[in-house]
């Protein structure tokens, strides 16, 4: 799955002008994280056409990135997100960073993963079957 990552000015305005676009655009968004550091921001999101808004976004002058990342479903229950991270863990899979999000299925919950090797990740997932998402269920 390919996430969408923007650098934002630390700045009022710089995060409504990125969600603006999107909105002009009928940018649907599934999943949204937002990280900073003392000098920039970093807006990470995933949505239904990512190469298209990505294109969008740069030609708008922004700096946009598209990044694979990994998303999986667990089960919506204390200790769900860790059994997940305990697989990768065993695993020596490295986590640059992740975020979460519940999904309308009340038994599930959904997380997308940025991680150091992700065809040793999804292998990884797969061999203990761990459902990996191609999209965002609605």
């Amino acid at each position: 799955m390919k996430q969408i990552s923007v650098f934002l000015e630390n700045r009022p305005g710089s995060l409504y002008a990125v969600l603006d676009k999107l909105r002009a655009w009928s940018v649907n968004l599934r999943a949204l994280s937002l990280a900073d550091t003392a000098e920039f921001g970093v807006l990470r999101f995933i949505v239904e056409n990512p190469e298209k808004t990505v294109d969008q976004l740069k030609g708008e002058g922004f700096t946009a990135t598209l990044t694979e990342v990994l998303a999986v479903g667990v089960d919506d229950r204390p200790g769900g997100l860790c059994q997940v991270v305990e697989t990768l863990t065993r695993e020596g899979i490295s986590i640059e960073y992740l975020y979460a999000f519940v999904s309308p299925h009340k038994d599930k919950a959904y997380v997308v993963f940025r991680v150091e090797d992700l065809e040793k990740a999804r292998k990884t997932l797969e061999h203990h079957a761990i459902p990996i998402l191609e999209e965002i269920p609605v």
